[in-house]
């Protein structure tokens, strides 16, 4: 008895002691981020992070989509900056929009490649695009971004004549007036190429540091078509001051009529391919105010305008004759400093042909209202093109300046192209 009671003392003991022994182990596995392999618990999370990897890589799309400008590009050009583009895949939609909410319109390339505005943007504006693609299994990529165009105070535009589409005479130029002064004159001018479907040679010329006029060292060829492409976009035409301008513009080239202006004659001959089709009596400036000789480019046409003398340094006050005529018939701008050549009603008509009683500019006989298609002033209107050149010659004064109008033609070739910077 004593023996079995001892026997099943000595059996608690071990399992106690057994027990202990297996707490201590497993505390110690609780414990010990070395045993962590022994229970398989990392595994199982590595192999479970590895099968929702493997899904996520199965859902991404292929579609790679670039948008440029960057986003937070606070100096973007209007017209070619702005574009969307897409590799392995295709977009399916482009969303653009001004900081105003202003949905801007464009354009997906028929192969889903690219995207861009149908239009140029607008200058200082914030701009936002959102973009969708989709790769060959239909799964989406997503792409956001937005970013500033140049704001006026950091870009130039150049203002041009002749307009778009128009019919002009002989000797008109290309004259561009920029809104900043251009230190870059190379970089712009080079970037500013006018071609005439003659083939003559067209050179560019700086009046001033804001005034690019362009040539051939002839009249245009009659009959010809010039082109003018102007890819100032994103061209630095000083520092910090880019161009946004890019387009191309064409002008057709009229017949050839030049008019040669005989002050001491008091006679116009207008002449068409080199013939005389009409000779004209007219009446040049006083002695007092003579006319410029010269080239002269007709440049503005007006049915009936006013011409105050006072504007251009007539008054009374210091005797040079002050005058307001607020319907001189049919005007015809030759110069920038107020010389025209004009219809005249208020002289009398014997002084046409005989004498030279204008303030500098060139008169024909006309009627009051500009209704009269019968007068000389009437036909020679109707005859003349923008573009058009009137040579004045015989008068008591200088030659006119080339940069006094669309006048570069009395600078002779070799003058003309030392003003290039190209």
């Amino acid at each position: 008895m004593e023996k079995r009671v001892m026997t099943e003392s000595r059996r608690r003991k071990g399992l106690m002691a057994a027990s202990a022994l297996l707490g201590g182990v497993l505390v110690l596995s609780a414990c010990s981020g070395g045993d962590s392999k022994a229970d398989g618990s990392d595994g199982a999370k590595k192999s479970s992070q590895s099968a929702v990897d493997a899904a996520a890589a199965k859902d991404t799309s292929d579609a790679r989509i670039a948008i440029t400008p960057k986003s937070g590009a606070d100096n973007a050009g209007i017209n070619k900056d702005a574009k969307v583009s897409v590799t392995s895949g295709k977009l399916t939609q482009v969303a653009m929009t001004s900081s105003t909410g202003t949905t801007v319109k464009g354009t997906i390339s028929a192969d889903g490649a690219s995207w861009k505005p149908d239009a140029p943007l607008e200058r200082s504006t914030t701009y936002k695009i959102a973009v969708t693609a989709k790769d060959s299994q239909g799964r989406q990529a997503h792409e956001n971004s937005s970013f500033t165009t140049v704001s006026p105070a950091h870009s130039f535009i150049g203002n041009f004549t002749p307009e778009d589409g128009s019919t002009v005479g002989v000797g008109m130029p290309v004259s561009i007036n920029f809104d900043k002064p251009i230190t870059n004159k190379k970089a712009v001018e080079d970037a500013v190429k006018v071609t005439s479907s003659s083939g003559q040679q067209v050179v560019g010329h700086w009046f001033s540091s804001t005034r690019l006029d362009l040539r051939p060292d002839q009249y245009w060829k009659e009959g010809s078509t010039v082109t003018m492409k102007l890819a100032l976009d994103g061209v630095e035409g000083a520092s910090g001051v880019t161009g946004v301008q890019d387009k191309t513009v064409s002008f057709k080239i009229g017949r050839n009529q030049v008019s040669i202006v005989d002050a001491a004659a008091h006679t116009m001959k207008v002449t068409q391919d080199g013939k005389t089709i009409k000779t004209i009596p007219i009446s040049a400036g006083s002695p007092e105010h003579t006319t410029y000789n010269g080239q002269m480019v007709i440049s503005e046409k007006y049915k009936q305008t006013r011409m105050d003398g006072s504007t251009v340094g007539f008054t009374n006050a210091d005797g040079k004759g002050e005058y307001d005529i607020k319907d001189v018939p049919h005007a015809m701008r030759l110069s920038s400093s107020g010389t025209f050549i004009h219809g005249n009603y208020w002289g009398a008509k014997s002084l046409f042909g005989s004498s030279n009683t204008s303030h500098g500019c060139v008169g024909l006989s006309d009627t009051k209202g500009a209704n009269d298609p019968n007068t000389s002033a009437a036909w020679f209107y109707n005859h003349s093109l923008i573009g058009d050149v009137v040579v004045v010659k015989n008068s008591h004064d200088k030659t006119i300046q080339p940069d006094n109008g669309l006048n570069g033609w009395n600078l002779n070739w070799s003058a003309w192209k030392a003003g290039s910077a190209a």
